[in-house]
């Protein structure tokens, strides 16, 4: 993950938001005036204003373009085209999932299997400005209403989409409409419906690690499925706090010695610009009064013998403590090469 930077920083609007822009672009094509500009109302009562990057419309439907503007976050979607085309008429209000939006597959989350990855509450935006132009106008609220991101299959690829089984495509978030930079919460919803989607497959054991060398070394030491393996990233704390509120039998936490230092040291945000490694603490734990002055844990590893094998027990201790009782854990210590360096529970 990237350094978070010191100066203020811009905030930018979800897919949802996009998606709801673009759909009242259309509505208003086809109802009223073909808009060079929207605006919508967000769930919190913030009023953003959209420019409509395209506008298409033919006998009975319409379809507007809005492009992302993710602000300074380093969001996959950032530039990407959300495109709604809305076809009124047929029974009740229908979503489908077009060009680069993804499919659910497996159950666990906020969707059923089979629905198109537009999650609830942009759905909900939707519904409200169609429920709102129609009533204002004398239409009917019936209509189709289909969402694309041309190049979204791709972008998918570098979420965690497929290992939640939604295939094809990108999904359609936000809950506020506000996309707030560095703040992770995707990342950490992300987690969330992870643990979700193992649960509602069965599975008994996840893991969770800070990294992929990590996450192959303890898949392999486990034999796990991809499907349980969660990508905990810096957020620890988040995946134990969730865990331990919705329970599997056993979690495993991977990580290198740097990271997993910290979470012995009582972090739950492993991030470099968010937490640090107290050396006078580990100097004075460890009995080596020259670790007070060392810079990065993998100098003490090379220094302590053992070193590992004690970021291992302090980690597990604090896995235990954040996940109380009933749940087992075990902790796999790595070095920059993934040599497995210690090991608890």
């Amino acid at each position: 993950m990237s350094r978070m930077p010191q100066t203020p920083l811009r905030r930018g609007w979800t897919t949802g938001a996009c998606a709801t822009a673009a759909l009242k672009a259309a509505l208003l094509a086809l109802w009223d005036a073909a808009p060079d500009r929207v605006s919508i109302t967000l769930p919190r009562g913030e009023v953003p204003v959209f420019d409509v990057a395209e506008l298409r419309q033919g006998p009975g439907w319409a379809e507007a373009g809005i492009v992302k503007d993710a602000g300074d976050d380093p969001d996959v979607t950032h530039g990407a085209l959300i495109r709604v085309r809305v076809v009124p008429g047929g029974a009740g209000i229908r979503f489908r999932a077009g060009e680069g939006v993804g499919t659910v597959t497996r159950p666990g989350l906020p969707l059923a299997v089979g629905e198109p990855a537009i999650n609830p509450v942009p759905r909900q935006m939707m519904e409200e400005v169609l429920r709102d132009l129609a009533a204002a106008r004398g239409r009917d609220l019936d209509a189709e209403i289909t969402v694309s991101i041309p190049g979204g299959a791709a972008l998918a690829a570098q979420t965690w989409n497929p290992r939640l089984g939604i295939l094809g495509g990108l999904s359609v978030l936000g809950t506020t409409g506000v996309v707030r930079p560095f703040s992770c919460s995707a990342w950490i919803a992300s987690i969330h419906r992870g643990v979700d989607v193992a649960r509602a497959a069965g599975l008994s054991h996840v893991a969770g690690c800070t990294g992929a060398t990590s996450e192959r070394v303890v898949r392999g030491l486990h034999d796990l499925p991809e499907i349980a393996m969660l990508d905990m990233g810096d957020f620890a704390g988040g995946l134990l706090k969730y865990v331990a509120a919705h329970p599997v039998a056993r979690v495993s936490i991977g990580g290198g010695v740097g990271k997993l230092v910290k979470l012995a040291q009582g972090a739950g945000d492993l991030h470099s610009g968010r937490s640090q490694v107290d050396f006078a603490r580990l100097a004075a734990d460890l009995g080596v009064a020259e670790v007070a002055g060392m810079r990065t844990a993998l100098e003490v590893l090379e220094t302590v013998p053992g070193f590992g094998a004690y970021v291992a027990e302090g980690a597990l201790g604090e896995v235990r403590r954040r996940l109380g009782p009933g749940i087992a854990a075990d902790v796999v210590a790595i070095d920059r090469a993934g040599t497995i360096v210690g090991r608890a529970g």
